[in-house]
Formats: structure tokens, sequence, C-alpha cells
């Protein structure tokens, strides 16, 4: 059995718990290092069973270790209470977040008299949020390839390209490299890069603009996430205050991560600074997130997250000022947490 499932076991006598049910698919893969798919994991204090339908059945008897799979027929909800009864749980833990109005109403329905739901959130994201030694090594792997597309994009993005020219080569290369991407890129020129997460469009790139690139690698269901800043011609000196100030803001975000510090100070140390510039204003999404199986991970940074940093933690920070009509600059970096500080381990060793 994996140790993370094992660990997660351990959990449930806390929560008063006979067993829990995980219906996120990354979740699930988290726990159990198989790739899920429309499948769910029941998890009891001294088993787990992983069930599925005969599309799936085969793989999973193959891939998983240490868990019993299941396949259903017609009922997966009714079949899943009467493992849950077989086995004489009462009190079953379930993540709200993961299931939809419908599958929640349904579990609902079939629940058997004598069962109780128990909404308990977050005990595997939990887990998620620090990263062991295997899941750093893995994100630096595609961090790794992330620094060569942007190097290859450097002798690619020119004047007369349209942004999708550019997304395709891109898409090429990433693919020659045996890898795909972590979410779909953002290629941004000129007024377009004024948009946070502007679409790749057919717009010709222009000499004497900006062209905002936002792409992370995929490399066995872990990612990466970085965003640079291309600048074709001459940068008249708007475009270069303004990237100095995103770039200090950075700066000053990234000195004050270290275990212990809250999210919402590190997010502060750099609105804050260009809140003194005038320029907070136009800078409306928070600092940054976790990244691991997810793009999109707790903890985030922003005003509003109560989350404070752990040693292990994999976060981006990525500040942005985005003129409307004119330009938009966002530069991110992936830090790891450590206990006395951290490491930007999006930069070349």
């Amino acid at each position: 059995m994996p140790d993370r499932l094992k660990k997660f076991q351990d959990l449930l006598a806390s929560h008063r718990l006979d067993c829990y049910i995980l219906t996120s698919d990354t979740n699930i893969r988290y726990l159990t290092n198989f790739p899920a798919s429309e499948s769910l994991l029941i998890v009891f204090p001294t088993k787990s069973v992983y069930l599925t339908d005969s599309r799936y059945t085969e793989e999973a008897k193959i891939g998983l270790k240490g868990v019993i799979v299941e396949q259903f027929t017609h009922n997966m909800t009714k079949t899943m209470f009467d493992i849950i009864v077989k086995n004489t749980a009462s009190r079953v833990g379930f993540d709200d977040r993961h299931l939809s109005l419908n599958r929640f109403r349904l579990f609902e329905k079939e629940c058997p008299k004598g069962v109780e739901l128990v909404r308990v959130n977050h005990l595997v994201e939990a887990m998620r949020e620090t990263k062991e030694k295997s899941e750093v090594d893995q994100i630096r792997k595609c961090l790794t390839l992330n620094l060569a597309a942007y190097k290859y994009l450097k002798s690619v993005i020119k004047p007369g390209l349209t942004e999708k020219d550019v997304l395709l080569k891109l898409e090429n290369y990433v693919r020659s490299k045996g890898a795909g991407f972590s979410f779909d890129p953002i290629i941004a020129s000129g007024p377009n890069s004024a948009f946070p997460h502007a679409r790749v469009t057919d717009r010709k790139i222009r000499k004497n603009e900006p062209v905002l690139v936002d792409m992370g690698i995929d490399i066995k269901g872990y990612k990466s996430d970085l965003t640079r800043m291309f600048f074709l011609g001459k940068m008249p000196s708007l475009y270069t205050k303004v990237y100095a100030a995103v770039e200090e803001a950075q700066k000053r975000g990234i000195a004050k991560i270290r275990a212990g510090v809250k999210a919402a100070d590190v997010d502060a140390a750099a609105r804050n600074y260009l809140e003194s510039l005038d320029l907070a204003k136009y800078f409306g999404h928070s600092l940054g997130h976790g990244v691991g199986l997810d793009i999109h991970e707790d903890p985030r940074l922003s005003a509003q997250s109560g989350a404070t940093l752990r040693e292990g933690m994999i976060i981006t920070v990525e500040p942005g000022v985005y003129l409307p009509g004119q330009f938009g600059i966002r530069l991110e970096e992936m830090v790891f947490v450590k206990k006395s500080g951290c490491e930007v381990i999006s930069r070349p060793r």
C-alpha cells in the first residue's frame, strides 16, 4: 500500500470516520499513484476499495497496489453504499467541493438508513500542500523543459507571425520532447497582453510591442507554471517603468517567503509596493498559488488567504500590471518554501 494512502487512513480516527469517499481523480491519483478516471476510492481504516466500470477494471487491477478493485455495472452510487454497508461503516466522510449538486443528491437519495454522510473537506489537499522530495524532483523536470521552451521561443517570436503561429510552433516543440502543457498557453501581444488570461488570437505580432507568454509543462501529472515577457524592438519609457515596478514587487514578495509567514503577508509585500507607485489598481488577481498535480493548488497568496506557509510548499509569485488598451506585464517564478527562506526553483542552477 502506498505510504500516502496509509497516512490518509490514519486520519480517519481523528475525525471519527469509519470510511471516506474520494471522488476527485487528482486526489485518488495522489494517494494511490494510479491515474484515476471517472472512478472513486472508498478508504477504510485497514483497506481501500477502488470502484470503477468495465472500461478501467483490468487496468486498475494491474496498476493499483494494495487496493481492492471492484466493478459496478449500472448504479455506481448504490454499489458504493453496498460496499460501505458490507463493511459496517456508519460515519462516512466526503468532500462536497468535488461533488456536483446532482451527484450529491444521488448520494443523499441512495444513502441507507444507519449511514451518516459527514462533510470533511480538504483532507487530501492538506497533505498535497507540502511536497515530498520525489514531487519536487518531478516539478524541477517540468521547469527544465519550461525554461528550454522559453529559450526556444526567443528565436521564434518575430513581427509578422500571429499569436496562433507562435502557439503552433510551441506545441510542436513541447510534444517533440514527449511532454504536454499544464494548461492552454497564453500568448498575448500588444494590447492583448492587458488581458490577464487572454485567449490566443489571429492578431499579428508587431515591432516595438510586448508579447506576454504564460505556459506550464506537464510531465507524468506534475506541473509547472511560468510567465515571461518578450519585447520586439525599442521599449518605450512607460513599459520600462512598469516592468521595473513589477520586477521589484516580485522581489519583495519572494523576499518575504519562509515557513511560518502568512500567505496574505507575502501578497501584501508585493501589492503595497505597487500601491506606492499608484499601480496596485491595475493588479487585480492574487499574487500566486500552489502548484503540483493541479496547476492551481493551495495555498493561495492573496489578501483573503488564511494560510500560513510551511516548509515544502511550492508556490508561484506572479505580480502583474495591466494597463487597458496599452499593454500588460506579468512576471512569474516558482518558489520552494524552506524553514528559513526559500529557493526560486524556476531559475537555472
